[in-house]
């Protein structure tokens, strides 16, 4: 019972931080650089917010990937038994990794922006006309990323309330009755 409750702990923490952070950044530090006051301070204040954010979210990322991992070990017999389970894990798993790519996708072009510290910008992701065309392109590209990551990690949160569903004890029965006539 303990490995199931600090493997849920660190799957749920986890993916809480990394869906909230991703949305607050998009939400909040992205057009709140804005107000720097001009556009290489704007650029500035956008890479030193999401500087400070990456470790945070690595570490929560890491702590959900390993809560996953956890959770999938102590289901393996319901993952055989019950009708449903296999194809909501290939479906989660299949999200986690379209959200890890485009997390990884989003870090390496932030990492690229971020390397020449205060790049004009209009806010976070929006270029200024001086921003030079190579970090431009960038910042657009994380524009949509910036969107991309929360809607992603929050499909996690809905297939994974799915997935606390499927283990009430009326939908055990079912599942696996319904495997069972299959």
């Amino acid at each position: 019972m303990l490995f199931n409750t600090v493997s849920r702990s660190l799957h749920d923490v986890g993916l809480a931080a990394w869906f909230g952070g991703t949305l607050a950044n998009a939400v909040a530090l992205n057009p709140a650089a804005a107000q720097a006051g001009s556009p290489s301070a704007t650029g500035a204040v956008a890479n030193a917010g999401w500087d400070r954010w990456t470790p945070v979210n690595a570490a929560a990322i890491g702590a959900h990937l390993i809560g996953s991992v956890g959770q999938l070990l102590d289901n393996t017999d319901r993952l055989a038994a019950q009708q449903g389970v296999a194809t909501m894990s290939m479906v989660k798993t299949g999200v986690t990794a379209a959200a890890l790519a485009a997390t990884g996708y989003s870090r390496m072009l932030g990492r690229k922006i971020s390397q020449h510290h205060a790049v004009p910008a209009s806010d976070g992701t929006t270029p200024a006309a001086s921003t030079p065309p190579e970090l431009a392109t960038a910042q657009k590209q994380l524009a949509a990323l910036q969107w991309a990551i929360p809607a992603l990690t929050g499909a996690l949160v809905v297939i994974s309330a799915f997935a606390g569903e499927q283990q009430r004890p009326g939908n055990v029965l079912s599942g696996i009755t319904r495997r069972l006539a299959g």
